[in-house]
């Protein structure tokens, strides 16, 4: 079985490693990045991939696209220090087969990797409940109103790219993220790129 590591943490990739030393049949590919792990997906086509949120360039969440995209049947664990529900919800939205958090149990990640290679899905049981009460919060939080895409847009003008940065790294023309823009304005209700930004770093977006 291969296993694709996108994360551009080397000791999460060798923590990985460690926890799954016991798996002699797994085979590791490692990726820094969205676009070298969308290279080795295209080249290796491993059997599970286990994607960061948080990568430096476009986040986790808009690889996951690009790979369902290619391959609807890519079998994706999304994995992060964050586990707000919220950002659960948005992953199996996207067609992750499973989440699993950094600082949850090393054990996570084996039943993990095994039940989703085998066709299922998988939430450690504290983050399922989390999402299963979480329905309140979750519709109040005024990103909930944003698609996958939006959200992509949204932390890349609160890491501070241009519209034609943002442009290049989404491959959507200049127009079309332009609008989109608007677009998150009008949804969140502010008018402004500095209200939108803050708006985001409170709801830990950026």
């Amino acid at each position: 079985m291969r296993v694709l590591i996108a994360d551009d943490h080397p000791i999460v990739a060798s923590g990985c490693r460690t926890v799954l030393a016991d798996e002699p049949d797994i085979v590791f590919l490692e990726a820094p990045d969205a676009e070298s792990a969308e290279r080795i997906f295209v080249s290796e086509h491993p059997d599970i991939c286990l994607i960061d949120i948080n990568l430096p360039t476009v986040s986790g969440f808009e690889l996951a696209r690009r790979l369902l995209a290619q391959d609807a049947g890519a079998r994706i664990i999304m994995f992060s220090m964050n586990h707000d529900p919220v950002f659960v919800a948005r992953a199996i939205d996207i067609g992750a087969k499973g989440f699993v958090s950094k600082t949850g149990d090393p054990q996570d990640l084996v039943e993990a990797i095994h039940e989703v290679e085998k066709g299922g899905v998988y939430l450690p049981p504290e983050l399922a409940r989390s999402v299963a009460f979480a329905g309140p919060a979750m519709t109040s939080d005024p990103l909930s109103k944003l698609s996958s895409r939006e959200m992509e847009i949204l932390r890349l003008l609160c890491a501070g790219k241009s519209l034609s940065e943002i442009a290049w790294l989404v491959h959507s023309p200049y127009k079309t993220v332009a609008n989109t823009s608007s677009i998150i304005r009008q949804k969140l209700g502010v008018r402004t790129s500095a209200e939108l930004v803050r708006l985001a770093i409170e709801n830990g977006v950026a």
